[in-house]
């Protein structure tokens, strides 16, 4: 849910910054391929990954953003950054969440009597959404 919204407020922060870095064209189109490969994930693994790329692609995106005071200074940017950081919290929670449901299924399915039952039903083990120490990070956007 969370990182179907941050991928919804990328087409609007591309936009914001379309008119003022024209000649930056690989950073937006690294963002745009980044959110593309994350809204086509179909397994966490996949998402994680993409999450991470996105994740860099953003970070090159808002170090491009420095250069341009105009930019920095308009309030739709600034309103989209200020989103972009709050999507970002929610999705470290979200991510958290998820991981300790993962943690919790795992461990049942080792316990007795639950891991009869997961053996009745076929459970399996799931694997957590993971992220590099980097790409833990917030990315970090200064003006």
């Amino acid at each position: 849910m969370q990182l179907k919204r941050r991928s919804s407020l990328i087409p609007n922060l591309v936009e914001a910054v379309k008119g003022y870095v024209k000649h930056e064209k690989g950073v937006l189109e690294e963002v745009t391929k980044a959110r593309t490969t994350l809204m086509n994930a179909k397994n966490p693994h996949e998402a994680a990954s993409a999450d991470n790329m996105l994740t860099g692609a953003l970070k090159s995106l808002f170090a491009v953003a420095e250069n341009y005071p105009n930019l920095k200074a308009s309030e739709n940017f600034k309103a989209l950054q200020d989103e972009l950081s709050d999507t970002e919290t929610k999705v470290a929670a979200s991510r958290q969440f998820y991981n300790t449901n993962v943690l919790d299924l795992n461990n049942s399915l080792e316990q007795f009597p639950s891991s009869l039952v997961g053996q009745w039903f076929s459970f399996t083990k799931e694997d957590f959404f993971k992220a590099t120490d980097e790409e833990k990070k917030e990315v970090e956007v200064k003006f």
